[in-house]
């Protein structure tokens, strides 16, 4: 057994009390750990050792304790329902900023002037069309492909079509890659979504805004010009900004994860949209639409709390593995929602969310558990009403987490600290076995 104390002197800038002093109760040894920034490197529980065994390591699985990197993207405090980008209140920049400004304030670190806006602005609807071949590669996939796994495969697909993204090294270069990516993500996702419906592509109109644009490639038909009402435009303009980015979770982790080979932006990227497709990542609001199916009707919801708290019912979309307080992009995507259904009328499902968000936040024992709303509540209402199907849900979430996964990314090369990712694993197999040959083994 380990045997882990702090000092009892209270926290200074210095070096003598900002650390951990830890003694081996195998050994009695006693070793002193530098704290910093609240953390310790677990490379320096290496030294603690018994004999000429291995350093002592950590195990941790699903990194809920391991800090992995520095970043200066984005900062959430869970317990008091802060997320913020660069510093920026995710309120604020909801309120009286778009998507590509926000974009732009994640890859840069700071607000663009007018000049610095207008150029990124025109830089990324230059790039919004697609080389030919991609088109006859997003053909090629079954009439009933999963739009998520077409845009996992033509992101990574675009490293052949790019393969000077491989230079990473280059700040022009990367530059344009990032670029490249934001510019086309729409595209790729509105292809895929067209594909699936057995519907002509879309190309981009270069006089609409980002949004508008993607929404002018989803549903244009036979008419001229594609015109969205403004209120859904900025109601999606406002879910990617929500969706931006979200510190170290999964398809963060991922980008990282696969970046840290130093291979191109697209590749990585690309392991985003893989991590994103799983149903514990991005698939949870249309576990809240299939809930609120289930449920039916307002009448049941007393029921299905008794189940829920019987342990026989799961309430999706409460709860997060790092808010333990009201998500603050809930009550945002709460406000985008009534505004989208004053144009296309009031999801039924409404009524339900409503009444059991209500009964929820009165309720003792979700109270207890810190059990409060989280983005996805509403978010599938939302889509929902944009006429999108459950499986283009995730696609939606990846194309506004493309900002994020690539300010991550570009943090990731410029980091000197950091290296290939290689956790280490605690082995619990045979050893030293004898090899039987075949022949021996089937006499």
């Amino acid at each position: 057994m380990t045997d882990v104390t702090a000092t009892d002197a209270p926290a200074t800038a210095d070096a003598a009390t900002d650390s951990l002093t830890v003694r081996d109760n195998r050994t009695g040894q006693s070793y002193d750990i530098a704290i910093t920034d609240n953390t310790i490197k677990a490379a320096d529980l290496g030294q603690i050792r018994l004999d000429e065994g291995p350093g002592l390591a950590t195990y941790d699985p699903g990194f809920v304790n391991t800090a992995s990197c520095r970043s200066s993207v984005t900062f959430i405090d869970g317990e008091e329902g802060i997320l913020e980008y660069r510093g920026y209140p995710i309120e604020q920049l909801a309120e009286k900023s778009n998507f590509l400004e926000v974009a732009y304030l994640l890859i840069h670190g700071a607000l663009p002037s007018k000049a610095e806006y207008d150029a990124w602005v025109h830089e990324i609807t230059y790039h919004t069309f697609v080389h030919e071949n991609v088109k006859s590669f997003t053909e090629g996939f079954r009439y009933d492909a999963h739009p998520m796994g077409m845009l996992m495969a033509s992101t990574g697909a675009l490293s052949t079509f790019y393969p000077d993204a491989r230079n990473i090294n280059d700040v022009e270069n990367r530059h344009l890659q990032i670029v490249r990516m934001i510019a086309k993500m729409p595209t790729l996702g509105a292809w895929s979504f067209r594909h699936t419906q057995g519907k002509p592509f879309v190309y981009p109109d270069n006089d609409l805004s980002y949004t508008a644009n993607f929404l002018s490639m989803l549903f244009k038909m036979s008419e001229q010009r594609f015109e969205a009402d403004e209120r859904l435009v900025k109601a999606l303009d406002v879910l990617f900004i929500l969706h931006a980015d979200h510190e170290q979770n999964a398809s963060t982790n991922a980008v990282r994860s696969v970046g840290s080979t130093q291979v191109d932006p697209y590749s990585a990227v690309s392991a985003g949209v893989g991590a994103l497709f799983g149903p514990l990542h991005g698939g949870a609001n249309e576990a809240v639409l299939r809930m609120l199916r289930r449920i039916g009707t307002t009448s049941e919801i007393p029921a299905f709390i008794e189940g829920v708290k019987d342990g026989n019912e799961k309430l999706m979309g409460f709860g997060h593995r790092v808010y333990k307080n009201y998500d603050p992009r809930a009550r945002i995507i709460k406000k985008a929602a009534e505004d989208v259904f004053e144009v296309t009328g009031t999801n039924p499902l409404l009524d339900i969310a409503l009444e059991l968000e209500k009964i929820a936040l009165e309720d003792e024992y979700f109270i207890k558990r810190k059990l409060y709303p989280n983005v996805d509540f509403y978010s599938g209402l939302i889509y929902e009403a944009f006429q999108f199907p459950p499986e283009m849900f995730t696609v939606l979430f990846a194309i506004g987490r493309t900002p994020g996964w690539l300010a991550q990314w570009l943090e990731l090369v410029q980091d000197k600290e950091q290296k290939i990712a290689r956790p280490k694993q605690i082995y619990t197999g045979d050893r030293t076995l004898d090899f039987v040959p075949a022949s021996e083994r089937w006499a």
